[in-house]
């Protein structure tokens, strides 16, 4: 019987090693060419994910790994104040360690026999078990899993809800090899996540393994159509860099030296999330995890619930050997109450963060009294 995983991110690969361990073989098609088709993304906060890795067989890889040195915050406000330090001592419990998105997949990829990931496959549409790719080919499923993000295409199959636009919009930059090429930027940011909030946008900046920082600049309580409108010539780097620092008018020039000492790579991303505690009904044959089955605001919980669900999909299949039916009903009863919680919490935290004094909020949030 053939498990059709179609997307390669995190929870798609942790569902199909989970399976492995458990001796159940699965097949995952993914459209990018190649592993390395693409950049993957920044650091990732890794907290109730580790119960997955561990379910993996992969716990002790990932801490070897991980930054605990990651989860250093600074917390500011865009004249300069500082409300916020926090540095991990070197003998703290990972309790929530960073890495790099790139190096937790490939870990996971390495854990998988060769020819289990299908690189260049498309997925286009299902019909009753049958996939059908974007080229013409098509496969055989007897359960198929929609692991496929924000945008997926399996999910139609089981629900009519779409991601609507969370009035956030950010830009994307990156400041690579950061230690040498600007050393007191380096210092200003640390080791982990810096965070400068207020005026109804933010600045994070985030050491990543690879000696670069990141950079995300958020317009909070803006509409899908802002980034028309924002006055930003993606493409015209140097200028919308220029013009990022304008619409930083006010903020202290160490903040915007961040955005004029950042590379070419400036990107455009609008926040979208589903519906805090969507269901559907069940279907013994298609199922959906991480992105594609509960997108949520982007404050630590989506690559975590991924990892979680892909392990308790695959613990499901494990207990129930040839009935998929019990599986998915099973697995979708644990994750629709699970992450329904979890992206609950985040609307609220989003909500913080949008609201006209987050840095506030979010100082008393994380020293509460």
């Amino acid at each position: 019987m053939t498990i059709a995983i179609v997307g390669a991110g995190l929870g798609g690969l942790a569902l199909a090693r989970v399976l492995h361990v458990h001796g159940i073989e699965s097949v995952v098609y993914e459209r990018d060419a190649s592993r390395d088709a693409r950049r993957q993304g920044g650091m990732l906060d890794i907290h109730s994910g580790q119960r997955a890795l561990a379910e993996a067989g992969l716990l002790a890889e990932f801490l070897a790994l991980a930054r605990g040195e990651g989860q250093d915050m600074r917390l500011l406000e865009p004249d300069g104040t500082l409300l916020l330090q926090e540095d991990t001592p070197e003998d703290a419990p990972a309790l929530r360690p960073e890495i790099d998105r790139t190096d937790l997949r490939n870990l996971l990829l390495a854990a998988l026999p060769g020819g289990t990931v299908r690189w260049g496959h498309a997925f286009d549409h299902a019909e009753e078990g049958v996939l059908h790719f974007a080229d013409g080919r098509s496969a055989h499923y007897d359960l198929l899993v929609g692991a496929d993000g924000a945008n997926s295409r399996v999910r139609p199959l089981l629900t009519d809800a779409r991601p609507v636009h969370l009035g956030q919009n950010v830009v994307e930059l990156c400041i690579p090899d950061v230690d040498r090429a600007h050393p007191d930027l380096a210092a200003m940011v640390g080791r982990g996540n810096y965070w400068v909030m207020g005026d109804g946008k933010s600045l994070a900046a985030q050491r990543n393994g690879d000696g670069c920082v990141r950079i995300g600049v958020s317009f909070y309580n803006t509409g899908e159509d802002w980034f028309t409108t924002s006055g930003i010539p993606f493409d015209d780097p140097p200028a919308a860099r220029a013009r990022l620092i304008e619409l930083l008018a006010g903020w202290d020039p160490r903040f915007t030296a961040l955005i004029a000492a950042s590379d070419d790579t400036v990107v455009p991303r609008a926040i979208t999330t589903l519906p805090p505690g969507l269901t559907w009904p069940s279907n013994p044959g298609i199922t959906l995890l991480g992105d594609a089955a509960h997108l949520m605001p982007p404050v630590g919980e989506g690559a975590n619930m991924a990892l979680v669900d892909g392990a308790r999909l695959g613990l499901a299949v494990a207990a129930h050997p040839g009935d998929f039916g019990a599986a998915v009903a099973e697995y979708e009863q644990e994750m629709f109450e699970r992450t329904g919680a979890a992206a609950r919490m985040s609307a609220d935290m989003q909500e913080l963060l949008m609201s006209p004094d987050a840095s506030r909020r979010l100082l008393e949030f994380f020293q509460p009294g």
